[in-house]
């Protein structure tokens, strides 16, 4: 079995709607710790992760220059990540199709832990 970690992406409005009124939030994290559970009963969850904040900054290159971020082009944001432990990448994208970010406009990214030494 291999570990993958999760990112879950979303934009600002749709994060908004998530939690956006006391209900909102309420069932948005009833739906997250449901999915939770059942990877973890399943034996597939190695690591809840944490959600993250929407503000942070990226520094790049060898000028280390320092800009907003931390946005892709489309200002998507990483929201939060998960690490689950799977038998193979199909088999890790079929556990986060019950991910509760899917149900807006949300996507989860999917990318193996490479071991080393």
């Amino acid at each position: 079995m291999t570990d993958y970690i999760c990112f879950f992406r979303t934009n600002p409005t749709a994060r908004a709607q998530a939690m956006g009124t006391p209900e909102a939030a309420q069932q948005s994290m009833q739906a997250w710790l449901a999915w939770m559970r059942d990877l973890e009963q399943k034996g597939n969850l190695v690591h809840s992760g944490q959600p993250l904040d929407g503000d942070g900054k990226v520094v790049r290159g060898r000028a280390r220059a320092v800009t907003d971020g931390p946005f892709v082009e489309a200002k998507d944001l990483v929201a939060g990540y998960t690490i689950i432990r799977a038998n193979d990448l199909v088999h890790a994208s079929e556990l986060v199709k019950g991910c509760p970010i899917l149900e807006g406009d949300g996507s989860v990214e999917v990318r193996a832990v490479l071991q080393t030494m």
